[in-house]
């Protein structure tokens, strides 16, 4: 039988266009002086040029600018290091790359479709206890997939979003693109969008046989301009912690630190269990403290137990909502 080079091409992920633009991006952002390398005439394109990535990552040029087309299938851990090194990849951007090598190469047999996991009862009960913090559990598409009663009050705009409605899950990102009321929820929203498309990037070099991933991937650039800018930068992040200033409808101006775990549920399944808190003592924390009971008085109201309805408004309680947050 004639196996020819293609035999496998519908068992690998054709990633070649994204191996290439990865590449290249990072090549761009690196000068020749920052590696120590001299520099001579007029250069036609930023950062390094393909030969001078070869020298420094110790192949030759024609080698190298083989890799950089996306042939990387076959290419060692060794060389994927000396090349990392030389594009000077952080921690992120490493992992990515040997990402992408992984599903570039021939499989045996074609990969099995990820299933998406229901959260054990467990981290839900764990979720429910933690209650001075807004805590939530999203999977590797940024679908929230369980809240406690505080991260469902404090993101109460993307539940409420029509983002949401009819999906099951709210979605991070698709709120963030979708939404026009994203544009006054984050503060921030610039940084905030640059996270989570860089968050959607290394789920996109994990998993890139997900076809829920690269559905959500193409909506959103098809709907979204600032997405398809976001998305041809190629930025990749892994883990997300930090400080992100929010601003919520009813206790107002939120500065809260946040900080995701890696929360194992099955081999294939990656998800992250992610906390909410305010500086103890701050505006913030009292502000935290508000919404809180909110929540809990929403829930008790309704008769619905921990982790339910906790993002419905409290009609009765947001008038003294908006006084105590405005003396705040």
């Amino acid at each position: 039988m004639d196996h020819r080079p293609d035999d496998h091409a519908d068992k690998r992920a054709d990633n070649r266009s994204e191996i290439r633009d990865f590449l290249a991006s990072r090549r761009a952002k690196i000068t020749p002086e920052q590696v120590g390398l001299p520099t001579s005439g007029r250069r036609r394109v930023p950062g390094l040029r393909r030969e001078e990535v070869a020298v420094l990552a110790g192949v030759s040029t024609e080698w190298y600018t083989r890799l950089e087309k996306g042939h990387i299938g076959g290419v060692s851990e060794d060389v994927l290091n000396a090349v990392a090194q030389a594009l000077r990849l952080d921690h992120d951007e490493r992992t990515y790359l040997f990402d992408l090598a992984r599903a570039a190469r021939p499989a045996r047999r074609t990969p099995s479709r990820r299933k998406d996991v229901a959260v054990p009862h467990p981290v839900q009960w764990l979720l429910d206890s933690v209650t001075l913090s807004a805590a939530f559990v999203r999977n590797g598409r940024m679908d929230v997939v369980a809240t406690n009663p505080l991260a469902r009050a404090l993101h109460a705009p993307m539940f409420d979003s029509d983002t949401t409605g009819g999906r099951g899950h709210a979605n991070i990102a698709r709120y963030h693109f979708l939404d026009p009321g994203a544009h006054h929820f984050f503060v921030d929203w610039d940084a905030a969008a640059r996270a989570t498309v860089a968050l959607l990037r290394a789920e996109a070099g994990r998993e890139p046989h997900d076809r829920a991933l690269r559905g959500l991937i193409g909506e959103l650039s098809t709907l979204s301009p600032d997405f398809r800018t976001l998305w041809a930068a190629h930025d990749v992040r892994i883990h997300h912690d930090g400080v992100k200033p929010l601003h919520h409808p009813e206790v107002g101006r939120l500065d809260l630190t946040y900080r995701s775990l890696d929360l194992p549920t099955s081999h294939r399944s990656v998800h992250e269990l992610t906390f909410y808190t305010a500086e103890p003592g701050s505006t913030s924390e009292d502000r935290l403290k508000l919404l809180a009971s909110l929540a809990a008085g929403a829930g008790a109201g309704s008769g619905a137990g921990p982790g339910a309805g906790a993002g419905a408004r409290s009609t009765t309680t947001e008038p003294t909502a908006r006084r105590e947050a405005r003396r705040a």
